[in-house]
């Protein structure tokens, strides 16, 4: 049985994971981290307001779903303590990613960083990377709920990071282009446009959306709740217990 912790158990996401772990017979709650409930525990589960009480407990995964402000410290707290982290929040720079995987092969502990644990989205990134080898002109358009803290996604950045790959790189648009009101043509990434969209009543959404002569492609994915990610949580959970380096991107485990 596998042991987890769950970070962030108060916010959608980690109830969400909360539900999916305690009807897994095969995984095991064992500790709940939120600094600011006052909880004590849930259900008979023990809560936590500080991490560092955390160490030396009986654990094997630490699922991370808080915020971009401590997800890396969290993350690299894991990783000290072998507990293989499983992380579905977003934020993280190139630079933090490169220093948590050496982390991982340092300890020889398996974890997970994914942009987006929805099977679709995985399946969303992977057609449009190989449709940009035959159509380079592309812009992302992603759209979350208005509490979402970062922009773009991290699934947005991951699809560009990924077409990037396949595309040489193109600077769309006129080439004497202005923008008459900043930031109306998004942010920039290798020539390509990320849009970012914020409204109340949506989850996760994202377009990826291809322009060539007399035609266009759009590749779309829709979240409509959060069950559409415990699949791939699910799975992330099951997987990084069997690696001992941490991986960015669910589609490493599939």
């Amino acid at each position: 049985m596998i042991k987890v912790i769950i970070a962030g158990f108060k916010g959608r996401m980690g109830s969400a994971a909360v539900k999916m772990v305690q009807e897994d017979e095969s995984l095991e709650l064992v500790a709940l981290v939120d600094p600011k409930t006052s909880e004590t525990a849930v259900d008979g589960i023990p809560v936590f307001n500080d991490k560092l009480s955390l160490v030396g407990f009986d654990a094997d995964v630490w699922v991370d779903f808080t915020i971009p402000a401590v997800a890396f410290e969290n993350t690299k707290f894991a990783l000290e303590n072998h507990f293989c982290p499983v992380v579905g929040t977003t934020g993280f720079t190139e630079s933090q990613i490169s220093e948590l995987i050496s982390l991982s092969q340092v300890n020889k502990v398996g974890g997970l960083i994914a942009p987006n644990f929805a099977i679709g989205a995985i399946l969303l990134m992977e057609f449009a990377q190989k449709a940009a080898q035959y159509f380079p002109d592309v812009e992302i358009i992603e759209l979350h709920h208005d509490n979402k803290q970062d922009a773009p996604s991290g699934t947005a950045i991951k699809t560009a990071e990924l077409i990037k790959e396949k595309r040489s790189f193109k600077k769309q648009g006129a080439a004497d282009e202005v923008e008459t009101m900043a930031g109306a043509r998004g942010a920039e990434f290798d020539g390509m446009r990320i849009h970012s969209v914020r409204l109340p009543g949506l989850v996760a959404h994202q377009e990826v959306i291809f322009g060539a002569k007399g035609e266009g492609l759009t590749i779309r994915h829709d979240s409509y709740n959060r069950v559409s990610f415990m699949g791939g949580v699910n799975v992330g959970i099951k997987k990084v217990v069997e690696i001992d380096t941490l991986v960015y991107g669910l589609d490493h485990l599939l």
